[in-house]
């Protein structure tokens, strides 16, 4: 959750810090105001210099362009608190970013690097809050452009409001060129045009501005800060925890941390073995990166077809369906089956987008439930569970990794969830006992990747067996849950050639159809969360709209009932939760009325489920509102509540009293 300010505590002065120390205040003048581009407001001048808290690459490099000389100083402060591990992290990051432009303003820059007439530093130690830009020609003319507007095309193309001031004259000029030059030199770090050609700068840590500088001048001073401003965004906090841990340990920690050579050939060498582990993990599960301001997709680093030919959308929509229309022929609740399978596979698909509407959510205010990162699928064996998660993931990504039960522990989710991105890691076969030792913490922590604005890490998807007999509330409250009771004889699944035949022939152009349609859904939603005023959107009722949309352009058949439009009630309502406790206790009712003992003076209805361990998992499922609790293989609950929830009315005949 994002933090709130209480507005009457500003006045208690009590809570406002005493200091003695003093800022600098500049006194300008106002003259007037008026409307131009940007071009009009920087154009006229041969050169630049820029302080930024952040940038858009593109439009940077845009600026610049218009420069014969320049340099640009990132001050970041989503990033700075001046520890070594965000400096080392940042530093990661921007590099990155630079390097993933190939325009040829890109190749223009890199080599104005090369000949000296364009400089970047990376801000290291003093936390610069300045937008700045000064501007000069040869002619004498000077401009300093300052307010709240950073180096982005955002800021400047009148999207968003923003304060933009300039002020034309030397005076101004050498002021403010006096800021730029004493942070340029305190406390920055160059970027070399050779960093910026390095292939992969994870594995070469040594090539990061502030380890060129900490080479040449031996020894670095990193003065701590402890900002509660200064919040860390994306991966960059991210990956400044991983750094952290692969730094020396300090024994009395201070205001000021020394880095050495020494320093950063240990952390080289960490973060090379790191890449290695997560390079690792990304070859066995695939990277599927959603980018909903681009409409974009990305698996494994290729672009994915979001328009895919209508052929192989109808192959991939008609073996679906023939396949989900296959369990009619399970023995069981195979009508069930069918409705918690389409509901499940639901959920599966949209899943990709769940961490990018989280993060938004807790940015809003927002309640995190409607957005679950976690299902649980199980049931009796036989019941085709881990067949069907296959042929969801193979229509995802064209590839169908699992993760064995025994490797699961909450260590190993977390590390998975950091390293892979978007496409769900399915375990399967899980236990009573593993899942009881660490599914349920690793789900009850709802906060995972929130602080860190995480937006790309996969769902968790857990198959088990009927040993997993029910599952407590606050995992109810948190899971995708779909328990089926429906399955195949021996023989019948030795026989079966169905699963086989839709895994070999379907492909992704269904999902990929569904991406396209579903990117900017996604974008309106994240839109509505920003608008108090409105409801949370349900997102599970819009990806079953563009499923149920897509299955009806591409299949010819009449659509079967289960293929419906849904909401988070059809997952989450009380009914959907009990539904098979609620299952339990009506069918006692029907046969056999002597379990049940009725007390309308006290306004009490017991129930013996026979075993104490079954009273417990009829417990788990119900509701509060019934006020049930448990005596041994008794429950006892309120006698009205249950009428209405049970749909029963709970009297007893003569012959039921005979027969007791």
């Amino acid at each position: 959750m994002t933090e709130q300010i209480d507005i009457f505590s500003l006045g208690n002065e009590q809570t406002i810090p005493v200091s003695n120390s003093e800022i600098e205040v500049e006194e300008l003048s106002y003259v007037s105001s008026k409307f131009m581009s940007w071009e009009e407001l920087f154009s006229g001048y041969e050169d630049i210099k820029v302080i930024t808290f952040s940038s858009g690459i593109n439009f940077t490099y845009k600026l610049l362009d218009m420069f014969e000389t320049a340099e640009v100083i990132f001050g970041c402060e989503n990033v700075l608190s001046g520890a070594e591990k965000n400096i080392i992290a940042y530093q990661t990051m921007l590099i990155q970013e630079l390097q993933k432009n190939e325009s040829k303003l890109h190749n223009r820059i890199l080599n104005r690097i090369d000949d000296g007439t364009a400089h970047f530093y990376i801000s290291r130690t003093k936390l610069s809050h300045e937008k700045l830009y000064l501007l000069s020609s040869k002619n004498g003319n000077k401009r300093v452009v300052g307010g709240s507007a950073n180096m982005s095309f955002n800021a400047f193309s009148g999207k968003q409001r923003e304060r933009i001031y300039f002020i034309d004259g030397e005076d101004a000029y050498e002021h403010y060129l006096n800021v730029f030059e004493e942070l340029k030199k305190d406390s920055t770090d160059e970027i070399a045009n050779e960093v910026l050609l390095v292939e992969d700068i994870n594995n070469n840590p040594d090539k990061l501005p502030i380890a060129r500088t900490v080479s040449k001048e031996k020894i670095v001073y990193v003065e701590r800060t402890e900002s509660k401003d200064v919040r860390f965004i994306l991966e960059t906090k991210n990956l400044a925890d991983n750094i952290e841990p692969m730094l020396p340990k300090t024994k009395k920690p201070g205001k000021l941390i020394n880095l050495t050579a020494e320093t950063f050939n240990i952390v080289k060498r960490k973060m090379i073995e790191d890449n290695l582990r997560k390079s690792e993990l990304r070859s066995e599960y695939p990277e599927l990166i959603v980018n909903i301001e681009n409409k974009e997709v990305e698996l494994n680093g290729k672009k994915y077809n979001l328009n895919p030919n209508d052929e192989d959308v109808t192959n991939d929509v008609n073996l679906f369906m023939e396949y989900m229309n296959g369990y009619r022929d399970f023995h069981g609740d195979s009508v069930g089956m069918q409705y918690r399978y389409f509901e499940f596979a639901n959920w599966f698909f949209v899943s990709p987008f769940m961490a990018q509407l989280r993060d938004m959510a807790a940015s809003n205010d927002i309640n995190l439930l409607p957005y679950p990162v976690f299902g649980l699928l199980y049931g009796q064996s036989k019941a085709g569970k881990t067949t069907f998660l296959e042929t969801l993931l193979k229509m995802m990504i064209g590839q169908k990794p699992k993760m064995s039960a025994p490797d699961f522990t909450r260590k190993d989710i977390d590390r998975l969830k950091r390293a892979v991105k978007g496409s769900p890691i399915i375990v399967d076969d899980m236990t009573q006992v593993r899942f009881t030792q660490h599914a349920i913490e690793t789900i009850k922590n709802d906060m995972f990747g929130v602080s860190e604005h995480l937006k790309n890490y996969p769902a968790i998807v857990i198959s088990a067996n009927e040993d997993v007999k029910a599952v407590a509330p606050e995992i109810v409250r948190r899971t995708i849950i779909c328990r089926v009771e429906a399955g195949l004889t021996n023989t019948e699944v030795m026989k079966s050639s169905l699963v086989k035949k839709v895994q070999k022939n379907i492909g992704t152009a269904f999902y990929e159809k569904y991406l396209a349609e579903m990117i900017p859904v996604v974008e309106e939603c994240l839109e509505q969360m920003k608008d108090e005023t409105l409801e949370s959107p349900d997102i599970l009722k819009e990806s079953s709209i563009v499923i149920k949309r897509i299955i009806e352009s591409y299949y010819k058949k009449p659509l079967p009932d289960y293929i419906r439009e849904l909401s988070l009630a059809d997952y989450f309502s009380e009914k959907v939760t009990g539904k098979y406790a609620i299952k339990t206790i009506q069918n006692a009712w029907r046969t056999s009325r002597k379990q049940f003992e009725i007390d309308k003076r006290k306004n009490e209805l017991r129930y013996n489920a026979g075993q104490s361990y079954d009273a417990e998992r009829i417990k788990k499922e119900l509701p509060e509102n019934l006020e049930i609790r448990k005596s041994r293989e008794w429950l006892i609950m309120n006698l009205e509540e249950a009428k209405k929830y049970f749909e029963i009315e709970f009297k007893k005949s003569i012959l039921d009293l005979f027969t007791k």
